[in-house]
């Protein structure tokens, strides 16, 4: 199959100022990647019920930048989305849509990645997430995350689905009617109706995101409150006694 003509990167974002900035580098390191030549790459920003200069910093970088005030990251999302489509033509023509996050670095190989799936006839590529190496919670994050992953493996066809780290043909996507304007689990509800209508999905942890490992959640129910509650697992745990293993000891609490 071939690559799609355009690609189309939606970011939602709530007062996201300070994460913004490196979040949009990182989008446009990937859509420099070599494997992209010829391919128009649009990033639009969802500056959701922002009291800061998220707009402006989306601007500056040379984003599209459409503002709401709905506070619900399924419905934004879903504006993104459309708002790029409506300019890539009739019908929205060959697009890929890939999503992220405002608090979310993409590696440079990832949209070329996804367009690679793309090009084998793959419809969706749901992708995994990662903490930075200097977050206490990173080892504990990646036990419970991984936890059913057969060892020994490459790949792994994961169960996790995140909206940082997602991509889905335009054709797909509004097969299935796109983001539910969902306060939380949009991105989740999308993959499940992408695979109820037979389309070709791939689960894969071979591109992760960074994202942020902060505690206080833009979203309620979102992966900010994972870490919350982990946070509070990991400090009521008692401490290792000595001559133990304390990554064996923590991963045997997980």
């Amino acid at each position: 199959m071939s690559p799609p003509p355009a690609v189309a990167v939606v970011v939602p974002a709530h007062d996201e100022e300070a994460l913004l900035p490196a979040a949009l580098d990182a989008l446009d390191t990937a859509a420099r990647h070599p494997a992209l030549a010829g391919v128009r790459v649009v990033t639009v920003v969802v500056a959701d019920s922002c009291r800061d200069g998220t707009a402006a910093v989306a601007r500056r970088a040379g984003a599209l930048v459409v503002t709401t005030d709905c506070r619900n990251p399924g419905l934004a999302r879903h504006l993104g989305v459309r708002h790029a489509l409506d300019r890539s033509g009739p019908g929205g023509g060959a697009v890929w849509v890939a999503t992220t996050d405002a608090d979310s670095t993409v590696p440079p190989g990832w949209l070329a990645y996804q367009l690679a799936r793309a090009r084998e006839g793959w419809q969706a590529v749901v992708g995994t997430v990662t903490l930075p190496a200097a977050s206490p919670l990173e080892l504990p994050h990646r036990t419970r995350y991984e936890a059913a992953r057969p060892p020994g493996t490459a790949d792994w066809h994961h169960p996790h689905v995140h909206g940082a780290n997602l991509g889905v043909s335009a054709v797909a996507y509004r097969d299935v009617g796109g983001f539910p304007p969902l306060a939380t689990g949009e991105d989740r509800a999308l993959v499940e109706a992408l695979e109820r209508r037979g389309h070709r999905v791939l689960r894969t942890a071979r591109c992760p995101v960074l994202t942020s490992p902060r505690l206080r959640a833009r979203a309620e129910g979102g992966f900010g409150d994972y870490l919350a509650a982990m946070e509070r697992e990991v400090d009521a745990r008692p401490p290792v006694e000595p001559g133990t293993d304390g990554n064996l000891a923590l991963a045997a609490a997980d």
